[in-house]
């Protein structure tokens, strides 16, 4: 069965790369996966709303109108009329991934979602070790003087996830009737 397929099939930095935050969660979108499981995105939803009820809003959702101009703006997909879809894309999170090896049944997805598991689990692991880092830092800050303050500052500030980091930039260029 899934044996037959190796397990390094997809490099977890490519699927990592394709997990996004949307609403507070980590989820892919639903032509990522139609990609990764080498087939039709049509053809997953198609599979997807036979087993409707296997795939509850925590598990998958629509995106809205804004969330998917966002999207296409991060990593520059076609809008519709010129080779993108007319429907709004679906995402998926890591439950949701893990029930469409239900789904679609066959050796490349159970092989595709087992990779998806992983960069989900490394994720995670990535994150709680951040948390950890950023409690010792915190430690470390309290126990020594003034003078390390900037290093710390920096280090802070490398830490930030990148979502941060975009909130936090000041505009540049002409700003309209402003500063």
């Amino acid at each position: 069965m899934a044996d037959d397929v190796p397990q390094t099939l997809i490099p977890v930095e490519v699927i990592e790369r394709r997990i996004f935050l949307i609403r507070g969660r980590k989820v892919m979108l639903d032509s990522h996966l139609a990609e990764l499981y080498q087939v039709l995105t049509k053809n997953l939803n198609k599979a997807v709303a036979r087993n409707r009820n296997r795939f509850p809003e925590d598990f998958m959702f629509q995106l809205t109108k804004q969330e998917t101009e966002s999207l296409r703006f991060q990593f520059g997909t076609s809008k519709e009329g010129r080779g993108g879809s007319r429907y709004l894309p679906y995402v998926f999170t890591e439950q949701g991934v893990a029930m469409l090896s239900t789904v679609l049944n066959s050796d490349r997805a159970i092989a595709v979602n087992i990779a998806i598991m992983r960069a989900f689990v490394r994720l995670r692991d990535l994150l709680a070790s951040n948390k950890d880092l950023a409690a010792k830092l915190e430690a470390m800050e309290k126990k020594y003087d003034k003078r390390f303050r900037i290093v710390f500052t920096a280090i802070k500030q490398l830490m930030k996830p990148v979502e941060e980091l975009e909130k936090d930039k000041e505009p540049f260029g002409f700003q309209a009737g402003g500063k």
